[in-house]
């Protein structure tokens, strides 16, 4: 199943009747060019927009090419009444973006004022109420121009995604989670779809799987995967039996959606009735780009999946858990780099984490649910978790929140896992962000973040960002550098 939408982007030009309609057919055949240069995937919309006529006519030739991103060009000052009725009609992400002049040669004829006309266009994009991608320049020669188109279509990628998203919830919040325990509302504003369902349902579709056909093959691939870590083979037919049952739930409930992620609740009656901890299977469905996130945290599963739109890659759900103590960051000052002790904390969860982001993942048992519901003994129903130490390289951490009172907040921080041993069980890394204590005390805990952080396995913080600008969230929270104060930072 795929779960990410696949971009294919076009490019329509616009042309002012008063400049030469040429002058914008030669531009976006400039850019078109640089894109194929450039192996980026564009579609040629042929009609140029000088009126509202033209604009229908390349709505028209856009839904006949499946264009579902769309990069509307200021070849020249352009009509801003067509041009934003253009973006305002098309069903999907929109960029805007003007040619630069290029040549002080051919400044008479060849002169196009795309620099003028994007400020024109802008005050008619405020009138329709629209949130396009403008780049942070959005004026450029062709190559440029190709280099944000480039730029747009991850980000186009996290809105289709959205625009087309279920969220599946199996249970109430958990009490001592009341950080997870948001109100919905603000998801039904951005476009996203919310099936809430009971333990008893999950139960259910569990059950109702136990005779699937499909079990022995995930059984089979599970063991493949988990090779030298398959510590608990007699558990891998469950585990088997419950993925399959997600899976057929969420392909038999998706209705008028495309696409759908999961967040279950997963302790502590859990593991009484099912027999096992779900993380594994959790882990094996973010693979998939099918982010699951615990204890029914519907924003972090969203957030989840706006961080594996961006990347392509499979995202996590950890906790932004605990400090890395002082001998530890001493004993591996060669690996620390840059950072402060205060940089460092360590991401974890119990096991959902896929197992393409560790290194040498086993098949382990939840250690805290073992000590609460077996009293510490051998494990038997905490056994499924899927543990190592997270891969070290470039990664973001990023959430998107509604607040008590209905309004989406957001942060988003780069940084990186280090190369170092945590000394310490679950799904887990020394995670490394430049002036984390800060961020943390003014951002995380000021703006009443949960503790359950997205983790992207890439720098995708400008993604992230301007995909959070055309949804219209405003407080967007990151990590600012030493010198520069938060609003109600102690300056002394």
């Amino acid at each position: 199943m795929n779960n990410t939408p696949k971009i294919n982007p076009g490019i329509v030009a616009v042309s002012r009747d008063c400049f030469p309609v040429e002058l914008s057919q030669k531009r976006k055949a400039g850019v078109l060019k640089e894109c194929q240069n450039k192996k980026i995937p564009l579609a040629d919309i042929e009609t140029i927009v000088e009126n509202e006529k033209d604009s229908l006519k390349a709505l028209e030739e856009i839904r006949k090419k499946k264009v579902n991103a769309l990069v509307v060009y200021l070849g020249n000052f352009g009509p801003e009444g067509p041009t934003t009725m253009l973006a305002q009609k098309f069903d999907g992400p929109v960029m805007f973006a003007a040619a630069a002049e290029e040549s002080g040669k051919d400044m008479i004829q060849g002169r196009g004022d795309a620099f003028c006309g994007m400020l024109n266009a802008s005050y008619n994009i405020g009138l329709r109420g629209l949130n396009p991608h403008i780049p942070e320049y959005p004026v450029g020669v062709a190559g440029e121009v190709a280099d944000m188109i480039a730029d747009f279509i991850p980000v186009a990628r996290v809105i289709a995604g959205l625009q087309k998203l279920k969220i599946f919830s199996f249970g109430p919040r958990p009490q001592d989670f009341y950080a997870c325990n948001a109100p919905i509302k603000p998801l039904f504003d951005l476009g996203v779809e919310v099936m809430e369902n009971s333990e008893l349902d999950l139960y259910d579709i569990f059950l109702k799987a136990k005779d699937a056909p499909e079990i022995k093959a995930v059984s089979k691939d599970m063991a493949k995967e988990l090779g030298k870590g398959n510590t608990y083979p007699d558990l891998l037919e469950k585990l088997a039996q419950y993925e399959v049952a997600l899976t057929k739930f969420m392909q038999e409930n998706l209705g008028a959606s495309e696409f759908g992620v999961f967040a279950n609740k997963c302790w502590p009656a859990f593991e009484s009735y099912f027999g096992f901890v779900p993380c594994y299977v959790n882990s094996r469905l973010a693979s998939r780009c099918i982010p699951v996130a615990c204890e029914v945290d519907i924003y972090g599963a969203l957030s989840e999946y706006m961080a594996t739109c961006a990347t392509e890659l499979p995202a996590t759900l950890l906790d932004i858990n605990n400090t890395v103590p002082d001998d530890m960051y001493t004993e591996a000052k060669d690996k620390v780099k840059k950072y402060k002790s205060s940089d460092l904390f360590m991401g974890f969860h119990c096991g959902n984490t896929a197992s393409s982001c560790l290194l040498d993942g086993k098949m382990k048992y939840q250690l805290i649910m073992n000590r609460l519901m077996e009293l510490g003994k051998k494990p038997d129903i905490t056994r499924g978790t899927l543990e190592g130490r997270i891969r070290s390289g470039d990664m973001t951490i990023f959430r998107l929140q509604s607040t008590a009172d209905a309004a989406l907040r957001a942060y988003i921080a780069e940084g990186e896992v280090l190369d170092i041993d945590p000394k310490s069980f679950g799904s887990i890394g020394v995670f490394a962000v430049k002036e984390m204590a800060r961020f943390y005390r003014h951002v995380l805990i000021d703006k009443r973040f949960p503790h359950h952080t997205a983790v992207a396995f890439k720098h995708t913080g400008k993604v992230l960002f301007a995909a959070l600008r055309m949804l219209g969230i405003e407080d967007i929270g990151f990590n600012l550098p030493e010198g520069t104060f938060y609003d109600g930072e102690n300056p002394f």
